[in-house]
């Protein structure tokens, strides 16, 4: 059966062309990710914020390693793409940046992030969401992104209304934590 309406982005908009690195201000990327950044994956994942916030643990370098390698391997499958923040300048790793949930046809996707605790307080967080957000709109032309966090997380609340995400709602119990269901807050923006 046709379809009455075309795609907004086309299939293959993302995996055609190299994963770009993404300029964001005050001296930040948002680059590919590498194999030199596993032990600062390890160690950003040993932060118990992380673990309060996030439904993965890594217990070694290695494990660190197999993640980066799936973060790698998802621009090329168009469902997920990931980024490592850095300074421009020093190539440190400050955090992380994607857009999850990608759905090209219908032009949606989801931003995501998280920020190293030595780098937290920085606006990092902000400054990578608006330099992802920016690209997203207007380099692939996504029309709609969501931006997902739970209740309780008073900062990631933060981070999304300094980046224009505008609350829509509560979805009540959508997402499970070790610590047990938590009620999520939708935030979105569109271009």
């Amino acid at each position: 059966m046709p379809l009455l309406i075309s795609d907004v982005v086309t299939p293959g908009s993302l995996a055609r062309q190299p994963q770009p690195v993404i300029p964001a201000e005050g001296g930040l990327v948002l680059r590919p990710w590498k194999d030199e950044d596993a032990p600062a994956v390890h160690e950003v994942f040993q932060d118990p914020l992380m673990r309060r916030w996030h439904h993965y643990a890594s217990e070694s370098v290695a494990e660190a390693l197999g993640m980066i390698e799936g973060w790698r391997a998802a621009w090329e499958g168009e469902a997920n793409a990931y980024w490592a923040v850095a300074g421009e300048a020093t190539d440190q790793l400050l955090g992380r940046a994607a857009l999850r949930h990608v759905a090209l046809p219908e032009g949606t996707a989801e931003v995501a992030y998280w920020t190293a605790s030595a780098a937290r307080g920085r606006g990092i967080a902000p400054r990578a969401v608006t330099a992802l957000t920016r690209w997203a709109f207007e380099s692939i032309g996504f029309h709609r992104l969501e931006l997902t966090h739970a209740v309780h997380n008073e900062a990631s609340c933060r981070v999304a209304e300094k980046t224009g995400f505008a609350l829509e709602g509560t979805k009540r119990s959508a997402l499970l934590h070790p610590d047990g269901w938590h009620d999520m807050h939708l935030h979105a923006r569109i271009a």
